[in-house]
């Protein structure tokens, strides 16, 4: 019988300090790109009322949600996802607010998926939010900064795919299939049944134009010259502007001079009815799926009682981290780089100097094994710290080199001395 308190539950697992530590590194790289663009940090709590999430508000299947009950009868949710919350935050506590309004977060959420396939139930997540605006130039922004923030956090080889929904409604209204039938389009498309969709299609009186565009609509990906074709392709108007908007959209990225990282995918055609303009997805090698999702809602804090377009985007955290870690991507960490060892004579000044140094960046880690100076070298090397800080008493001092064997004998004041040399430079 296993011990249940040996383990964790499946879906979620502990983050030991090697791990722990790239993925802070990596999420501070990314909240300093997040807030020198104007992203002020939020944070919304762990659960909510389970209304937060019904799923007119999101895509997220009601059976992947963990709920549970408060002692009030409440029905209460942990997080699925972190755009509804800050849509209920954008929509009361800054409804008054003198729009744009930008936020940013980072955070955890749970969904209970049946078939992990590589996925887990708790996963991490950074995003923003820009809220009160309706513009390409504002579409234009938050997909820079989605490219911005990943190349902060390590990576240089990935892809940003723009699609744009309306595209897919306005052929779907040319060809005068009702909301029921879309959707069962959609799903063919989605699904890449390229036999599914031609038999779908036949069952209407289609042009042979419009036709093949149904059946072309997967491949419809590729550089900015896609978008030219495509548009050549439909007569219909709120398609036509959909296609406008991507090139206006483009355009923006092209003044950003990011423009290599983004490609067209007007194939994407999953949660339209969520979001209701540009779609966007980044992807990368090393993970089997995307890095990356965002788009255009702006019915979403209508849910929460007051309209107000919003455009966003969510970074998977832990994708990321497992993209960076199979491309071998080098992420530099803090780790702890001197031992500080003492007799009880030394300790008053040895612990004194080391806050001192520890002010001007050192990482430094107090000797718990009393002043056995061997048995610290050997607790050291087996920590992977490369140099002791010995106090001899309480005015001399050894600087132990573990990678040299190197000893250097010495006194506080002189060491004090470099050091407020190094704090004047």
């Amino acid at each position: 019988m296993m011990n249940y308190k040996l383990h964790t539950p499946e879906g979620v697992r502990d983050l030991l300090p090697e791990e722990c530590a790239k993925k802070k590194e990596i999420e501070k790289r990314i909240e300093c790109v997040l807030n020198r663009y104007g992203y002020y940090n939020v944070e919304t709590p762990t659960f909510e009322y389970y209304d937060v999430f019904l799923e007119k508000k999101g895509d997220i299947h009601q059976k992947h949600i963990y709920k549970f009950s408060d002692r009030e009868g409440d029905i209460l949710a942990l997080r699925p996802d972190m755009t509804p919350p800050i849509a209920r935050i954008g929509a009361t506590a800054f409804k008054e607010e003198k729009k744009p309004i930008r936020l940013c977060y980072f955070g955890n959420a749970f969904r209970y998926n049946e078939s992990l396939q590589g996925k887990t139930r708790e996963f991490s997540q950074a995003g923003v939010e820009l809220l009160g605006i309706n513009s390409d130039e504002a579409d234009g922004e938050v997909i820079a900064l989605a490219i911005n923030s990943l190349l902060a956090a390590g990576l240089n080889d990935f892809q940003i795919d723009l699609g744009q929904v309306e595209f897919f409604k306005g052929i779907l209204q040319e060809a005068g299939l009702n909301e029921e039938e879309g959707e069962e389009l959609r799903q063919l498309i989605e699904n890449k049944d390229f036999i599914g969709v031609e038999e779908f299609v036949e069952q209407f009186q289609l042009n042979s134009n419009l036709k093949e565009l149904f059946l072309d609509i997967p491949k419809l990906c590729g550089q900015i010259d896609i978008i030219e074709k495509t548009k050549a392709r439909t007569e219909n108007i709120r398609a036509k502007k959909a296609l406008e908007k991507l090139e206006n959209v483009y355009s923006f990225l092209c003044d950003y001079g990011i423009e290599k990282y983004v490609s067209f995918d007007l194939g994407m055609v999953n949660r339209i009815n969520y979001y209701t303009g540009i779609i966007f997805r980044g992807y990368t090698f090393g993970t089997g799926s995307s890095i990356l999702d965002g788009g255009r809602y702006d019915k979403l804090l209508g849910e929460f009682g007051h309209d107000c377009p919003a455009v966003g985007f969510g970074i998977m955290t832990d994708q990321l981290i497992n993209a960076i870690n199979r491309q071998k991507i080098e992420i530099p960490v803090w780790k702890v780089d001197t031992l500080l060892v003492y007799n009880k004579e030394g300790r008053k000044q040895a612990l004194m100097t080391a806050d001192i140094l520890r002010r001007e960046g050192m990482y430094i880690e107090n000797s718990l094994l009393d002043g056995d100076i061997e048995a610290n070298k050997e607790y050291a090397k087996a920590k992977n710290i490369d140099g002791i800080l010995y106090f001899v008493d309480n005015k001399n001092i050894e600087l132990i080199n573990l990678r040299t064997n190197n000893t250097v004998k010495t006194t506080v004041d002189l060491l004090l001395e470099g050091s407020e040399g190094r704090e004047e430079n």
